[in-house]
């Protein structure tokens, strides 16, 4: 095999017949190899085919050592300037691929880093330290930062939610997990009147710089009071942020923005996500990295149809998408991130582009985010371009059920999505 890492070596002739080496050209990306076939390798990346050589060649020992020397001799001769440019050779020019990370380990990231980053951030919530939280989410925290940063609470929303706002009040930047956020409806009360409300009564002197986060929406047979998508109960308030992130780059680049804002924030996971592998790039890695709060992303660019969406379903728009597409239906996706404030300018821009909407949640279709994109895009100019009427997909107008065949059927599908497309488009 060449040599790599500035070293110099040869290669044993039982392995392969003796190669010569050619001084190399100017360009150090470039380097000559002649093989007993006279047989040229101008590209590093030819490297791995160039090793299949001739194999029906005999040679005796000592005519292998005297071509050995000889090719060092020939390699030596070129002077420093080849030596110099085999040593800069770069081997693997290729951008290194993206690393296959879950979204709890993408949450458990941004938080580790911003824990080490600001002294005043803290975790708290039920089981996140001994026990590694509910979902592993906080995994390995505890035994880095002890318990004065990580802090185990009682089972009282209430209480340990009022506790992370005073101590965000006070100057720190608490993070407090609930288990699910269908249990932060016992701490709404701290939420909503303590949390959001504060700056604004205090004429912008109390800042509450503090992260509600936790998993949202429906998880799989918890059935009625398990299973709220809280995405609109949160929007609907002024003073709070809300976040929903879908991919591992979104959930740590968004839950570290989060952290770092002067304003309350709820920050929506979704339990079913948690194990899934995203590709994050080498920036996303990086712990500079963060999202701005407020920007939606297109997932997928396309020319007939928009889809909105956010968290989970955002995945489920894009595996319509890739049906759609092979049926001639190029749909633009769409990804929120953010549900308050909503970036609509960017959904305006592609119902423009496009002419037609479908907007897909997994929450009730009553006052829902697909009700509130519905009004903004009929209030703006965007209305002007729309060929046909906005289609919602959502949650059905039930308590979630728990029999299995009965969730699949409360919950927005692929193939509604699918079905929704071709009625909006009247295909």
């Amino acid at each position: 095999m060449l040599p790599y890492s500035g070293s110099v070596s040869l290669v044993s002739s039982f392995l392969f017949p003796p190669l010569q080496f050619v001084p190399p050209p100017n360009r150090s990306d470039w380097l000559c190899v002649v093989t007993p076939s006279v047989r040229r390798v101008t590209r590093s990346s030819d490297w791995s085919k160039s090793r299949r050589f001739p194999t029906g060649l005999a040679h005796s020992p000592a005519e292998d050592s005297l071509k050995m020397a000889a090719s060092l001799r020939c390699f030596l001769r070129s002077g420093k300037k080849a030596v110099s440019a085999l040593g800069q050779r770069e081997f693997h020019r290729s951008a290194p691929a993206a690393a296959q990370v879950t979204v709890r380990d993408a949450l458990n990231q941004a938080m580790d880093e911003e824990l080490e980053r600001d002294e005043r951030v803290f975790l708290l919530g039920e089981e996140v330290a001994q026990y590694d939280g509910a979902y592993k989410v906080s995994r390995g925290l505890w035994k880095k930062y002890g318990d004065k940063r990580i802090i185990d609470t009682p089972i009282s929303e209430m209480g340990f939610a009022g506790i992370a706002v005073g101590a965000a009040m006070a100057g720190l930047r608490p993070i407090c997990e609930f288990m699910t956020f269908n249990f932060s409806m016992q701490a709404i009360d701290q939420v909503i009147n303590s949390a959001a409300k504060t700056c604004y009564m205090s004429a912008g002197l109390q800042a509450v710089p503090i992260v509600f986060r936790g998993p949202n929406g429906a998880s799989a047979g918890v059935a009625a009071q398990h299973s709220q998508c809280f995405a609109a109960w949160y929007a609907h308030c002024p003073g709070l942020k809300v976040v929903s992130p879908w991919n591992s780059e979104d959930a740590k680049g968004l839950l570290k923005s989060s952290i770092r804002d002067d304003n309350p924030v709820v920050f929506l996971e979704n339990e079913l996500l948690y194990g899934v592998p995203f590709e994050m790039s080498e920036e996303a890695q990086s712990k500079d990295f963060t999202i701005p709060i407020g920007k939606a992303k297109v997932e997928r660019a396309g020319s007939h149809i928009t889809l909105v969406s956010h968290s989970r379903y955002v995945g489920h728009c894009l595996d319509a998408a890739a049906v759609l597409a092979k049926e001639g239906i190029e749909c633009e996706v769409i990804n929120l991130r953010t549900i308050r404030p909503m970036d609509v300018e960017s959904i305006e821009a592609s119902v423009m582009k496009t002419n037609h909407l479908v907007t897909v949640e997994g929450g009730w279709p009553q006052f829902g985010v697909g009700a509130e994109i519905c009004a903004r895009i009929m209030e703006g100019s965007a209305f002007n371009y729309l060929d046909s009427p906005v289609t919602r997909v959502t949650g059905v107008d039930i308590p979630m059920p728990y029999a299995k065949i009965l969730e699949d059927h409360s919950l927005p599908q692929i193939k509604d999505i699918i079905f929704s497309v071709k009625k909006t488009l009247n295909v």
